[in-house]
Parts: structure tokens; sequence; C-alpha cells
């Protein structure tokens, strides 16, 4: 019997609580969920490579399962060859989502056509929450309770105190 490996690729900065009901579900899919923590060149990261990776190790710790928390800085589709992955784990919130996930998709399937791409939609009560906003929210000095583990949040207000509020 093979192993069913799936890949859920993110920034993560910072985890959220949606990020953490798609690591919940996926693990559920498959019998080996890898977390491929990355930096996209599009966006200027709040927290290192290697603070992301551990925030989100700390995370899912708790979570059943094989959950393995790895950095990345490749293509996907190579990251998820090297992982021996047969799925990528993409969450969904909007239809916004859905549109660059689907070019996304299709690309990948383009790059390596062995590996699949499964979304899940997030959960109803997630579906706002994107880290930009928690970051953006927590840099003019709002509550991002909601949004984050009080791990995470504390990590964030602290990043914040030495960044400096906007606003004041």
């Amino acid at each position: 019997m093979t192993t069913r490996t799936g890949v859920y690729p993110g920034t993560f900065d910072p985890i959220t609580r949606g990020h953490m009901d798609i690591i919940r579900r996926g693990a559920k899919l498959v019998d080996r969920l890898v977390i491929g923590v990355t930096t996209n060149p599009s966006k200027s990261p709040m927290f290192s490579i290697e603070e992301r990776l551990a925030m989100v190790k700390r995370e899912v710790s708790a979570i059943e399962g094989d959950i393995q928390v790895v950095s990345f800085d490749s293509l996907l589709m190579d990251f998820a060859e090297r992982a021996g992955a047969s799925m990528i784990v993409r969450g969904l919130r909007a239809v916004a989502d859905f549109e660059y996930e689907y070019q996304m998709a299709g690309m990948n399937q383009q790059l390596n056509d062995r590996v699949e791409t499964v979304f899940l939609m997030a959960d109803v009560s997630l579906q706002p929450i994107a880290s930009r906003l928690v970051k953006e929210i927590a840099l003019y000095g709002g509550d991002i309770r909601k949004f984050v583990s009080p791990a995470v949040q504390a990590e964030v207000v602290e990043r914040v105190d030495k960044l400096g509020r906007k606003g004041s």
C-alpha cells in the first residue's frame, strides 16, 4: 500500500485560524500532510522563514496525523514531487480566491499532471480571515484574537510593538 501524501503550501505570515481549519481537514484526506512554508516574492513578510516554521510547527503539534512542516524555495510542483505528493491542498475563501487558484491549478497541471489540486472551502466563520488583513489590523492596534491563536496573537503584537503601530 502506498502512502498518500498531500502538500499544503503557504507563506503563513502569520498562521491563522483559517489555515488551521484547512490543515485539520486536509490531514484527514491523506496519510501524510507536508506543510510547505515559503516566501512569496510579491509579499513582504512580517516574520522570517525560521520564525514562521517554528510558529506553524507549534500550532499544528496537537493535530492528529502525520504532519510535517518544512520550508521550500522552488516551484510548488517541484516541491510536491520531492515530497512524494499526489495532491496539493488549497483553501478557498471567496470567488476571488477561486479565480486565482483555478489559474494556478491549471498552470501546475501543465507542469506536472501527476499531482492533483484539491480545493477545500474555508469554514464559513473563517472565510474573511487573511494573514495580510490580520497584520494590517494589528499594525493599527486592532484586536486580532478572533483570527489567530493566543500564541500567534502574542507574537504578532510583540512584532508590531517592535515595528511601531501605525496611526499613533
